[in-house]
């Protein structure tokens, strides 16, 4: 897991520390280098730690996050701030968070964290492109995101808050293991 944290930490420092007029070209990589790697270095993490179901996991998050994402795509059809087809919404920044979440959902804020941060940039990028707009990003990330954690599982459960409830009431259920 160290590993992990100081290769995001590192990839996320990077991305703050590139300069602003950096051009096209040089976001439009990033944003798909960080689309692909980001779930990639996901996957290895898991391999690492000899996590299959959080394989499992994560290949259900990217399955539903891709689907639902180019399903909107191509019922929408909307146009991009560069005139092309199909920008609602980003599947780069959908399948970026899709994996940041995984790693966030499963292993907990201090892995996830650097990667949710580049997960960020690469929608930054695809809003700084004009590839998309920024609520094309901004639904990419909840799609991608929102399957991470539905359907990732953390891996080490010390302590877990459930909630439940129907129009007669509610109820919250903190349960923690010594």
């Amino acid at each position: 897991m160290r590993i992990a944290m100081i290769i995001g930490g590192l990839a996320a420092s990077l991305t703050m520390a590139a300069p602003a007029a950096a051009g096209d070209a040089f976001w439009r990589t990033f944003a798909d280098v960080g689309a692909i790697g980001i779930p990639v270095v996901a996957t290895g993490i898991a391999i690492h730690e000899k996590d299959k179901n959080g394989l499992y996991q994560l290949a259900e998050t990217g399955f539903v996050a891709l689907t639902s994402t180019e399903a909107l795509k191509y019922g929408v059809n909307s146009t991009r701030p560069n005139g092309g087809e199909r920008s609602f919404p980003s599947t780069h920044t959908s399948m970026a968070f899709a994996g940041a979440g995984f790693l966030h959902a499963r292993y907990g804020w201090k892995v996830g964290l650097p990667f949710e941060l580049l997960a960020a940039g690469v929608g930054a990028a695809r809003i700084h492109t004009r590839d998309h707009h920024w609520y094309d990003v901004v639904a990419g990330a909840a799609i991608g995101e929102g399957s991470a954690f539905l359907l990732t599982r953390r891996l080490r459960e010390d302590v877990q808050v459930s909630m439940g409830g129907d129009t007669h009431g509610g109820m919250v259920s903190l349960s923690a293991r010594f």
